[in-house]
């Protein structure tokens, strides 16, 4: 067996892997937020320990733990976790979502000119090098304190082996990693008042990154495994959903929208707001478009302006199908939080456009799934605007339970659409993948990583895309016709 552990925002859920690759029990325990001013975002790290503990301990009573060959890791990418000499927790880790170093970002694009060639990525508030910027010019006591810096699962995996490694993809969040080299970057590190010595060892998702500690064995009642790289949350969520090759893509529809393809090589389109990453498997890269508001747009429609619920709103309009006018709809910008592909703006909001007497509740949800997909295409747009393209589109998420919406999906993005199983425990399963791969180098990428099985394929319908195509043209006029009210 093989244990996959995500180290996620909200909690942590750890699975326990067969041979087979079947899940054969999980467990799960929450994590809460802290956000002492706004934009912040932080979490106590001793939080995560105590919350895997917890986990293991519960899986200990259900399974034979003996049996586990090794353990993955995965997470929340781009959190500091910040570690004094004695290996002590500095100040809680500023997360991922954390928005207060905006100017640091401008001031690391400043000191360095050449750091979008470097990262393959713009410097973004999310990512981990400007929160520590944030830290020195803020906190300068904490600063002084730093010997090493540490990813959210870097963290457990310190507590687990005593060793201090990272995983490439994960690396790849920080701004400090030379994406194309797969190295740390001395100049993007100074530019932050940090060395390599601040730095954990860098290591592919595959390989071995320590033994788990003795005590912690007994206390679980394991033998002393063998603990792997592993890889940030979206790296270790496509491999758990078979994406290890180039030309293979996914679009996560969930609270936020995600379209991940892997790259022939390193490249990269960082004016559009692309990610560009290492993967979590050897000499593999990735692209990532990312939009902060997806399914979660239909549920803010359907819980707070009309008062019901999802299931209501799209049962009404699969009813409503075969009557309504399209053309007539309005059109919607699903811009509730901000964007970030492709125009990276925070400011963005949402917005409807063309209403009319016509308009009835049925129109407006289309509209909401319309502009969400539009919003995907053009993150599609971007990303395939770095040379990559895509020779296969799997679709997973909450939202692609919809028929409609997937059908959808495939007509305005004019390309067929996979919808598979098991895309809600991808990182896990990644991760736990990863362990398997690290200990069976005799087996294949598709011998572990098979792809999960199919639910149904949707083509796009011709005429449709002719509609949908004209109806883009006025959504891609929007945005720059009304940016500068925002």
């Amino acid at each position: 067996m093989y244990l996959g552990v995500d180290l996620g925002t909200s909690g942590i859920k750890i699975i326990v892997m067969d041979e087979a690759g079947n899940i054969v029990d999980s467990e799960t325990e929450a994590l809460q937020v802290s956000r002492p001013n706004p934009l912040w975002s932080e979490q106590d790290p001793q939080h995560w320990w105590a919350a895997c503990d917890t986990v293991m301990q519960k899986l200990a009573k259900r399974n034979q733990m003996q049996q586990v060959k090794s353990i993955g890791l995965s997470g929340q990418m781009h959190g500091a976790t910040l570690l004094d000499s004695e290996n002590n927790v500095i100040r809680p880790a500023i997360l991922w979502n954390d928005g207060r170093s905006q100017a640091q970002c401008e001031e690391l694009e400043q000191k360095v000119a050449n750091c979008h060639q470097i990262t393959g990525n713009l410097v973004m508030p999310g990512f981990t090098a400007p929160k520590v910027l944030w830290v020195k010019q803020n906190e300068p006591d904490n600063f002084a304190k730093i010997a090493k810096v540490l990813l959210p699962k870097d963290y457990l995996r310190f507590l687990l082996t005593g060793s201090f490694a990272t995983d490439m993809s994960d690396a790849a969040g920080t701004m400090w990693l030379d994406v194309e080299a797969r190295d740390w970057h001395s100049d993007m590190l100074s530019a932050c008042g940090l060395t390599k010595e601040h730095m954990p060892t860098l290591l592919e998702g595959n390989e071995i990154s320590g033994q788990l500690d003795e005590h912690l064995a007994k206390r679980w009642n394991m033998q002393s495994v063998p603990v792997i790289a592993g890889g940030g949350d979206n790296a270790a969520g496509a491999i758990g959903v078979g994406l290890v090759s180039p030309g293979q893509a996914m679009i996560s529809l969930g609270t936020s929208g995600v379209y991940f393809l892997v790259s022939e090589g390193f490249k990269a389109n960082p004016q559009k707001a692309v990610h560009s990453f290492c993967h979590a498997v050897p000499n593999t890269w990735h692209l990532m478009s990312v939009m902060l508001s997806a399914a979660n747009c239909l549920q803010w429609f359907a819980e707070d302006v009309v008062k019901s619920n999802v299931s209501d709103l799209l049962e009404e309009l699969a009813s409503k199908s075969a009557t309504l006018d399209i053309k007539q709809a309005p059109i919607f910008l699903p811009y509730l939080s901000g964007e970030r592909t492709p125009h990276n703006n925070p400011h963005a909001q949402g917005n409807f456009f063309g209403i009319t007497n016509e308009s009835d509740q049925a129109c407006f949800t289309h509209a909401i799934m319309e502009g969400v997909s539009f919003a995907f295409a053009d993150g599609l747009d971007a990303v395939h605007d770095s040379g990559a393209q895509a020779t296969e589109i799997t679709l997973i998420g909450g939202g692609a339970k919809s028929p409609y919406w997937r059908q959808l999906l495939a007509d305005v993005l004019n390309t067929k659409i996979t919808f598979r199983k098991g895309g809600d425990v991808g990182p896990a399963l990644g991760a736990a993948r990863l362990a398997k791969m690290a200990i069976h180098r005799e087996l294949t990428l598709d011998d572990v990583c098979p792809e999960p099985e199919i639910v149904e394929i949707h083509y796009p319908n011709s005429h449709k895309v002719a509609i949908y195509r004209s109806r883009r043209d006025k959504f891609k006029k929007l945005y720059p016709a009304i940016k500068e009210l925002f």
